[in-house]
């Protein structure tokens, strides 16, 4: 019988490619105002600064370990009290600086008070555009009436908790709510499912619960690391590599119900 589900946050609850599609779109056409560039290829020019840049820096390895991406350098504040969280607080005015500034050059345009203007404007853009999937919140309103449900997400505490506070909604239907950056460890590390499965109330079995999640190399892996069933939200037909192998795959959360029905006649 499952007793729980656990979900991923990012891109499986809320639709943050979406979100920071947007808040892309919204800053660029500032410099496109100004300087005439193409809002779609200056994205590209500073996404690709922006990964670059981040891994330069010596939090680049423990961004790794907790599963923090470049992306979320670009808004984040890191206010976490950890030494590698405060070395990214020093370094991401910087960072948001440099990496505007470089993708402005890409065309270039050498004007670093203007990249400066940006890398501020972008993570405002960013906290306008909290999107959530549609089916999100009817899908949770449902399961809610007979699992427990957990939240497992990659990331700062300091930002995760910020994309939660700008969709408050989401938070009360979760039992637990565990954030990498304040285990110490991000997923798929085995011991971050493993203290997942010791939060219910007597603890779960890995076979009362499942996880569902869109990142094979995250949710996926790290369910099938400790033995729970997972699910993998696979919502734009990406192909899979076959050296990860999700239990279930599914296109839409609505599938969850009939999936979870078959299981638990199953038991």
């Amino acid at each position: 019988m499952i007793k729980a589900v656990f979900f991923d946050l990012d891109d499986t609850l809320l639709w943050d490619q979406k979100s920071v599609k947007e808040a892309f779109r919204a800053t660029c056409l500032v410099a496109q105002e100004k300087y005439g560039v193409d809002v779609d290829e200056l994205e590209v020019a500073v996404r690709k600064a922006a990964a670059e840049l981040y891994a330069s820096y010596e939090t680049y390895e423990f961004t790794k370990l907790i599963g923090i991406n470049p992306f979320e350098g670009l808004w984040g504040n890191f206010l976490d009290d950890e030494d590698n969280f405060r070395k990214m607080k020093e370094i991401v005015p910087t960072y948001r600086k440099e990496a505007w500034t470089k993708g402005l050059l890409a065309f270039g345009i050498d004007d670093p008070t203007f990249g400066e203007e940006l890398g501020e404007r972008f993570p405002l853009e960013r906290k306008k555009n909290p999107f959530v999937y549609e089916e999100t919140f009817q899908v949770l309103d449902k399961l809610k009436e007979n699992y427990e449900l957990l939240l497992l997400t990659n990331g700062s505490p300091d930002l995760q908790n910020t994309k939660l506070t700008i969709t408050p909604e989401l938070v009360p239907y979760f039992d637990h709510i565990l954030i990498s950056g304040a285990f110490g460890k991000g997923k798929p590390d085995p011991t971050m499912f493993e203290h997942a499965l010791s939060l219910g109330e007597n603890g779960y079995n890995k076979e009362e619960v499942i996880m569902v999640g869109d990142n094979l190399m995250t949710d996926i892996l790290g369910a099938s690391r400790v033995g729970i069933p997972s699910v993998w939200i696979n919502r734009h037909d990406k192909v899979r590599d076959e050296t990860v192998v999700p239990t279930y795959e599914i296109k839409h959360l609505e599938e969850l119900f009939e999936l979870l029905d078959e299981l638990n006649e199953k038991k």
